[in-house]
């Protein structure tokens, strides 16, 4: 980190889903970045979390990450956004095989579940934004899209993007987290392992409770509608 400004961590541990050392991973891996930025005089870091602080061990741990990463002297700017819409995302790819091979399917109760996902784009502006502007210092900052929509919503404005009907839904209420992410790995290609604390997250909802934070930058903001063709673009 010799001669960096500002640094950003953007390091989520989902990847290894079934790992029961997930959060002592979070924790180590944090307070080391932090001592190595603080040591090397940076001046600032910028962290991307979650929305939610709680519904489940990882959003917990994405949170408490925050409180480690600002264990040291270094101010953290703190970016907190629900699903990131771009051609990289597991939450977009997950929703983009459910809807591709779908056309009818099971759901369970956090299809209803309030969310206002983000589109990469603008994601990058308020990340870039947030590495310059002394007024998001040591902030913490909730973004998102300009479109509140439901995760059943975002299955059917991601078929009218693809030109595709919009999947049936038949509800099941009594559809575990666990039982959601063996379906999920079982018709997608996403790894159950990540699929399991994505899915565990979802009954909680993620929408900007304070848009403060967003006002500070120039962002215009991303229809979710234009998100979601960007992203197909971009996976193509």
């Amino acid at each position: 980190m010799k001669d960096v400004g500002c640094a950003y961590y953007l390091v989520h541990s989902m990847g290894r889903g079934g790992d029961a050392e997930f959060v002592e991973r979070d924790r180590t891996g944090a307070e080391n970045f932090a001592a190595a930025a603080d040591a090397a005089g940076v001046e600032r870091i910028v962290y991307l979390g979650g929305l939610a602080d709680g519904g489940s061990r990882h959003l917990e741990s994405r949170h408490a990450t925050a409180s480690h990463l600002a264990s040291g002297n270094v101010p953290v700017t703190y970016l907190r956004a629900a699903a990131v819409i771009g051609g990289g995302s597991e939450s977009f790819r997950t929703v983009y095989h459910l809807v591709r091979r779908l056309p009818v399917m099971i759901t369970p109760r956090w299809v209803g579940t309030r969310t206002q996902p983000i589109g990469i784009g603008d994601v990058i502006e308020y990340l870039v934004g947030a590495g310059h502007d002394d007024r998001a210092l040591g902030r913490t900052i909730e973004i998102g899209g300009p479109d509140v929509t439901t995760y059943g919503g975002m299955m059917d404005k991601l078929a009218s993007a693809m030109g595709r009907r919009a999947p049936v839904k038949i509800a099941v209420p009594a559809l575990t987290p666990y039982l959601s992410s063996l379906w999920i790995g079982l018709v997608t290609p996403v790894d159950a392992g990540v699929a399991r604390p994505l899915v565990e997250g979802l009954s909680t909802e993620t929408v900007v409770r304070d848009p403060s934070g967003m006002e500070l930058f120039d962002v215009s903001g991303t229809p979710l509608a234009q998100a979601m063709r960007s992203a197909l673009d971009e996976m193509d």
